[in-house]
């Protein structure tokens, strides 16, 4: 018998079954006093909801029975995979063949002009914007002198903040004289600042320059009065 006429049997079955408890619904009814036409129509009712539940649940979604429908599904799977397996897969495409890229320094066929020059120079060429090749070190030096002027040298340690030893620096750096001092501008004295090996910033810090004007002057301060005393260097 062919799935198809089984297919039939098991749905014919189903709904003899919902004939014959339909007409014994209907039998039923009128034995307990209904009308001819209500229990007729009640059986039929009975008829349809029993067949119709038997097809469903017996046979299947459809009248079909439910093994039929994963049957199909299998040989569909089946003959899925019969169909990839039997196509040819395409193969990748070879990536094509990029040449490589020379590498070094491409040079021309023939010489430029001027290249032989230019490849002496290399190296030795540098960039001047014309200005003056002194550098702050030495452009903002204060003017100095070789040796004390012929009255002698200024007591510098009356300069507070230079003790015996600094003035031996200034005077070894060239300034001997409180006028000197007094005449440093801004830039010299960020200069001797920078110069005073182990006492950098103490021209600035103590102010001497206002202190030598006052000096250079005739005047004194406190402090070198105090040295005048001989209160703070010993003799």
């Amino acid at each position: 018998m062919t799935t198809q006429n089984k297919d039939m049997t098991c749905t014919i079955i189903c709904w003899m079954i919902g004939v014959l408890l339909g007409a014994l619904t209907a039998a039923g009814l009128m034995v307990v006093g209904w009308s001819f036409l209500q229990g007729a129509f009640m059986g039929v009712v009975a008829w349809l909801i029993v067949g119709g539940a038997l097809s469903i649940m017996v046979c299947g979604q459809g009248g079909r029975p439910q093994g039929r429908v994963e049957a199909l599904q299998a040989e569909m799977a089946e003959a899925r995979a019969r169909v990839q397996g039997g196509a040819p897969t395409p193969s990748a495409a070879p990536a094509p063949t990029v040449p490589a890229m020379a590498t070094g320094v491409v040079k021309p066929s023939t010489p430029l002009a001027g290249e032989a020059e230019l490849a002496s120079r290399k190296g030795t060429w540098t960039y001047s914007n014309g200005a003056s090749d002194a550098t702050p070190a030495t452009a903002d030096k204060p003017a100095t002198l070789s040796a004390a002027r012929d009255g002698g040298a200024d007591d510098l340690k009356k300069i507070k903040g230079v003790g015996p030893k600094l003035e031996g620096v200034l005077n070894s750096m060239g300034f001997y004289h409180f006028d000197q001092v007094a005449a440093w501008t801004e830039a010299e004295l960020a200069w001797v600042d920078e110069n005073l090996e182990g006492f950098k910033g103490r021209a600035s810090r103590d102010e001497w320059v206002a202190q030598a004007k006052l000096l250079a002057g005739g005047g004194e301060t406190e402090f070198s009065k105090r040295v005048d005393e001989g209160d703070v260097y010993d003799t």
